[in-house]
């Protein structure tokens, strides 16, 4: 068996190497929870400097010129939820978010009537609902022609059924 003498006591090589590992245990253990501390409070600073914030398109966008409307018809404009209807005395717009549980109605041109895919929900051209669990009609959003001759559609007003954009 080895022996050490350190100061005046004896000490064995199986204490030495027990103290080693402990002391080398401690050292990582207190390293790991200084970067485990390190890591919260940089995991806070950078949510401190990029916020929680949604960014979302305007509510007020311009849908083209009254004339790319061809009568009678009805039109998705892409990326925007929107319908836009063009019928021989003027536009308006319909939301195209069913009021059921949000899926977008499809257009069917030869019933003239919009149907919601997810649950049946029927809506007439003028967006009232009349069958399946959809509870209100859809929503007709304000028409403006803007100063270069374009339809502008702001979402953020609901306008009522007989709003009609002349044009």
């Amino acid at each position: 068996m080895v022996k050490a003498i350190v100061g005046a006591e004896v000490l064995d090589a199986k204490k030495i190497a027990r103290r080693e590992a402990i002391r080398k245990g401690l050292f990582w253990a207190c390293w790991g929870v200084f970067i485990g501390f390190a890591g919260v409070l940089g995991a806070s600073v950078v949510r401190f400097i990029y916020p929680r914030i949604v960014f979302e398109p305007s509510s007020i966008f311009k849908a083209g010129k009254p004339d790319d409307y061809k009568a009678g018809s009805v039109t998705l404009v892409t990326g925007r939820r929107v319908f836009i209807v063009r019928m021989d005395k003027g536009v308006y717009a319909l939301s195209a978010k069913c009021t059921h549980l949000g899926c977008q109605p499809i257009w069917y041109e030869d019933q003239q009537i919009f149907k919601c895919p997810c649950h049946g929900a029927r809506f007439t051209k003028e967006g009232i609902n009349f069958a399946g669990p959809a509870p209100l009609p859809l929503p007709r959003f304000y028409l403006s022609m803007s100063p270069d001759g374009h339809i502008q559609v702001d979402k953020s007003r609901v306008v009522s059924m007989d709003f009609l954009l002349e044009a």
